[in-house]
């Protein structure tokens, strides 16, 4: 493959206040796409602390202090907002919650490199590291990627590192676009796309935080305490803004359901937990959402989440599916991952639910319709030339080409 050589960047500059923040944004929001990259701390807090948003376009290459004092991200904000421009992330969704969180709506309409990489044929995981040494002909600096963001002053091999998140991506998004451009493909990103910018898929329900668990009992007791407790933990981490597993440990937690501790001194006794927490302000309202569990009658207890319905999926067809999903992924150069997971592998090899998403859009078209001839015996695989092919029966439809 005859790579391009490299393209001059526009040197980084460091944005630290409003003032020069407002003209970038308005200079970006005239162009078709801008690559966005974000820095971030979440080690010791629950919600992620923003502290670094790069930003590229033709002309600009800017590093953005989102902590520095007094700067104000409403410009961001409306760019990221601006249905005219393209924004281009890679690997987006951490960063797409962090600007929900922000400004209250998600940035549209929105690009991910990885996907289009797994669309494009780069594999189940495309990294930025290979695809900027695949399409934009650059190599990945990885000394800065653990580096404390939340420090300042920013040194100027930090800000060099950011910028080289946004500056690499323009190439690889342009090379992605034109590439599935020209196989008909941008409409399958469009549709994996539309998931990650609706909000609900960056949502937690504490009330079914519980489930996460996966807890091996019938006892609704126990069940209705757990999901009193667990619901407790995401909001308290949520109050006092800490990770979840910090204030609380999954093992401790599950502890705490069993013995359902209602004195403080109880409370104390279980694994993990600390005199100091059993006795604080977390641990009186731990105590509280034990008690309100213990006072709920058996109908409002939860039943214990049960396993799919009807019988389970034969091995061998499961196997056939399997078979299939890959001479697929290797006709069409999709990862396989995009086409199907393992559940729904199952979930085809038994009920296979309309909603099933590897029956929806593009994917039924590349991989479900078969999958579903292939179970009912509509479709047989069979190997020519070392390669899988699908044998049809004559009266058999073929599935409408991806």
């Amino acid at each position: 493959m005859s790579r391009r050589p490299a393209v001059a960047d526009p040197e980084p500059v460091l944005i630290t206040t409003t003032e020069e923040l407002v003209p970038l944004c308005e200079r970006l929001r005239q162009e078709p796409f801008v690559t966005v990259d974000t820095e971030f701390m979440r080690e010791r807090t629950y919600w992620p602390e923003l502290c670094v948003v790069q930003l590229g376009g033709s002309q600009d290459t800017a590093v953005v202090d989102a902590l520095a004092p007094g700067l104000d991200l409403s410009p961001l904000g409306a760019l990221l907002a601006d249905e005219q421009v393209v924004k281009v992330f890679h690997a987006c969704r951490q960063d797409v919650e962090i600007f929900l969180l922000r400004f209250g709506q998600t940035p549209q309409p929105l690009f991910d490199t990885q996907i289009a990489a797994m669309v494009a044929g780069f594999g189940d995981q495309a990294s930025y590291d290979s695809l900027a040494r695949a399409l934009a002909n650059a190599q990945i600096d990885k000394a800065h990627r653990f580096s404390d963001w939340s420090a300042r002053p920013l040194s100027p091999a930090q800000i060099a590192y950011a910028a080289a998140d946004v500056t690499h991506l323009r190439r690889i998004y342009v090379a992605l676009r034109d590439r599935l451009d020209r196989e008909g493909r941008l409409d399958w990103v469009a549709e994996e796309m539309a998931a990650l910018t609706e909000p609900a898929t960056y949502g937690t329900d504490p009330d079914t935080a519980w489930e996460k668990l996966r807890p091996r009992t019938n006892n609704r007791r126990f069940l209705g305490t757990l999901r009193a407790i667990a619901a407790w933990r995401e909001r308290e981490a949520q109050r006092v803004n800490i990770p979840r597993q910090r204030l609380l440990r999954d093992e401790s937690l599950l502890e705490v359901a069993a013995t359902a501790p209602t004195e403080p001194s109880a409370l104390a006794r279980a694994r993990g937990v600390t005199e100091g927490f059993a006795r604080g302000k977390s641990g009186a309202s731990l105590i509280q959402a034990i008690e309100a569990a213990k006072a709920l009658p058996d109908s409002e207890l939860p039943e214990a989440p049960r396993e799919r319905a009807g019988p389970s999926p034969s091995p061998a067809l499961v196997a056939l599916l399997k078979v299939l999903l890959a001479a697929k992924a290797e006709e069409h150069q999709v990862a396989p991952r995009l086409l199907a997971s393992s559940d729904e592998i199952d979930r085809l090899a038994t009920d296979a639910p309309g909603d099933l998403p590897a029956l929806q859009g593009w994917r039924r078209k590349v991989f479900g319709a078969d999958a579903l001839a292939l179970r009912d015996g509509d479709l047989a695989l069979g190997v020519e030339g070392r390669r899988v092919r699908l044998i049809r029966p004559a009266a058999a439809p073929q599935a409408a080409a991806g």
